[in-house]
């Protein structure tokens, strides 16, 4: 019986502050949007899959 044993290896990479803000802007952008874009949408299936979201986040729907 041989004994295989597998390593995994990762590497980290730290961001600048710069390209961290970019991209919790970029998330809070696309969040938004897909909220928004959701909560105006004229297919009623599309609109009450994200009811709850919209509410948790104050937009308004009704």
């Amino acid at each position: 019986m041989t004994n295989t044993s597998n390593t995994l290896t990762t590497k980290t990479q730290s961001l600048s502050l710069s390209n961290r803000l970019l991209a919790g802007a970029l998330a809070l952008f696309m969040g938004l949007t897909l909220i928004g874009g959701v909560g105006f949408a004229a297919n009623m299936a599309v609109h009450n899959g994200a009811h709850d979201a919209r509410h948790a986040s104050g937009f308004p729907c009704h």
